[in-house]
C-alpha cells in the first residue's frame, strides 16, 4: 500500500500535535517504588505503578529496567517484555488497550463490598437468582 505525498503531511501534522502536550524524552525503572518514572520535554515527571499498566504487571524488575523510548517520544517500548505504552494515553489515565481498561474496570467493580450490592443481590435471591441464559435457535 502505497502513502500519498498528502497522507504523509497529514500524518506529520497528527504527530506534532499529539507532541505540543509532551513527549518523553526519559524514562526508567524505579525499583524501590515499582514505578516507571517518565520526563517530558515540558519538565513535567510522570510516575505510574507497573501493576496499572497492560503488559507491566508482575514483570521482573529486570525486565522492567529496559525502556525504549520512540523517536517521536509518544510511545515506551520494553523489549523484553514487548509491551508498548502511548505516552500521550498515559497523560489521560489510559494504561492499556480498551478491552485491558475495561476488565479491569469490571474486576474493580466486582469486587465492590457496598451495602447496595449486598442488598440487589439478596433481592435477586429471593427473585430466585440471576435467569438463565437462553441460547435462540
Amino acid at each position: 500500500m502505497a502513502v500519498t505525498e498528502h497522507e504523509f503531511d497529514q500524518a506529520e501534522k497528527r504527530m506534532a500535535a499529539l507532541r505540543e502536550a509532551g513527549y518523553a524524552v526519559s524514562a526508567r525503572y524505579d525499583r524501590r517504588a515499582s514505578r516507571v518514572v517518565v520526563k517530558l520535554n515540558t519538565g513535567v515527571q510522570l510516575a505510574f505503578p507497573t501493576k496499572l499498566a497492560e503488559g507491566l504487571a508482575g514483570a521482573s524488575p529486570e525486565n522492567l529496567a529496559e525502556i525504549e523510548i520512540s523517536p517521536a517520544g509518544l510511545g515506551l517500548h520494553w523489549p523484553k517484555l514487548d509491551a508498548d505504552v502511548y505516552v500521550p494515553a498515559l497523560l489521560q489515565g489510559v494504561f492499556g488497550s480498551k478491552n485491558w481498561m475495561a476488565r479491569q474496570l469490571g474486576a474493580n467493580g466486582g469486587r465492590s463490598r457496598t451495602e447496595a450490592k449486598a442488598a440487589a443481590a439478596r433481592a435477586n435471591g429471593r427473585k430466585g437468582g440471576r435467569p438463565k441464559k437462553t441460547i435462540a435457535a
